[in-house]
């Protein structure tokens, strides 16, 4: 037991170096003489349909995360299913991810300019820092050069993605073994101030949550009686504001609510747990002081980098939802 234990340590290490040294290869202009306009080319496909939904900037920010952290940041998160097998888009955690007509919008422009020579993972890149920024959130300098991986397995995406439900121990050993920072897990965790969840993601914290009919202590006794009203016991369907009343803006008021014990998740209130993650929610409360948004671009830069395929690996796909 112990030698296999030691085998798969050594194995995931290797997995990681390997995903670091390509990172290394990713920069900022890396299209500048073979796709000069990309950029603008992803912004204005990303504002032609943020512009008029501006909910889409949520799923489109949750889509670059959930396609990271399944096999690195590859675009295998917009395969779509070929004969009979299921991809990471098909797993339940990416069932509520929209917006994919972005990613082919913005990749069919690309490639009536440049063909062949964006991947739809530095597309996926774009996009989300695009969506963000135009729904008065921060910018940041995306390092391009990630090539498209050929694999999308359901699996995966059920076994790597974070859990709702997580504790912060496994937030920190999940976030660890992809190279993020305990400073990244408390700072990403802020893309919960956009967007909604379904209730079940968060239900048993209000009805069941040890299993004997209980409620979960580290909410807020007065938000489980709110959120009651909206979600009925094993409610699979209705879904609710993550950050009530500021759900679509992007903004620190997440640090708020978590700061007063309404994170929705389990994974949320984890965040008050540890003392280096607990100072940061409360030193984001006064938004004057705040230097989320300049974390947050950090942050979601350090996240592009895991596992990239680069160089000759992986492809460029013509197609971003099916492989060439």
């Amino acid at each position: 037991m112990a030698t296999l234990k030691f085998l798969l340590v050594f194995i995931l290490s290797l997995a990681f170096a390997f995903g670091l040294a390509n990172s290394q290869s990713l920069q900022v202009g890396f299209y500048k003489k073979t796709c000069p306009n990309v950029e603008a080319i992803v912004k204005k496909a990303t504002t032609d349909f943020v512009s008029r939904t501006p909910t889409l900037a949520a799923p489109l920010l949750r889509m670059h995360f959930h396609d990271c952290f399944v096999r690195g940041c590859d675009g295998s998160v917009l395969l779509n299913s070929t004969k009979g097998n299921q991809t990471e888009k098909d797993a339940i955690p990416n069932q509520s991810l929209r917006g994919f007509q972005v990613i082919d919008a913005a990749k069919s422009a690309l490639e009536k300019q440049c063909p062949g020579i964006v991947s739809c993972a530095d597309i996926l890149a774009l996009v989300a820092r695009d969506a963000v920024s135009l729904i008065n959130g921060p910018t940041w300098q995306v390092e391009l050069g990630r090539r498209d991986g050929r694999v999308s397995i359901l699996l995966e995406a059920i076994r790597n993605l974070p859990n709702p439900f997580d504790n912060f121990a496994t937030l920190k050993s999940s976030f660890g073994a992809l190279g993020l920072s305990v400073k990244d897990i408390v700072v990403l965790s802020g893309g919960h101030t956009l967007g909604v969840s379904h209730c079940f993601s968060f239900g048993s914290r209000l009805y069941n949550f040890t299993g004997k009919g209980d409620t979960d202590p580290n909410m807020d006794q007065n938000y489980i009686g709110q959120l009651k009203t909206k979600c009925k016991p094993n409610d699979v369907t209705t879904t609710v504001e993550m950050d009530p009343g500021s759900a679509k803006s992007f903004d620190t008021d997440y640090y708020t609510m978590v700061s007063k014990r309404r994170g929705l998740f389990v994974s949320d209130a984890a965040l008050l747990t540890d003392s280096q993650t607990k100072a940061y929610v409360l030193s984001q409360l006064n938004s004057r002081g705040s230097t989320f948004f300049k974390d947050f671009g950090v942050s979601m830069v350090n996240m592009g980098k895991i596992g990239v395929l680069t160089g000759k690996s992986g492809e460029i796909r013509k197609h971003c939802a099916i492989t060439n």
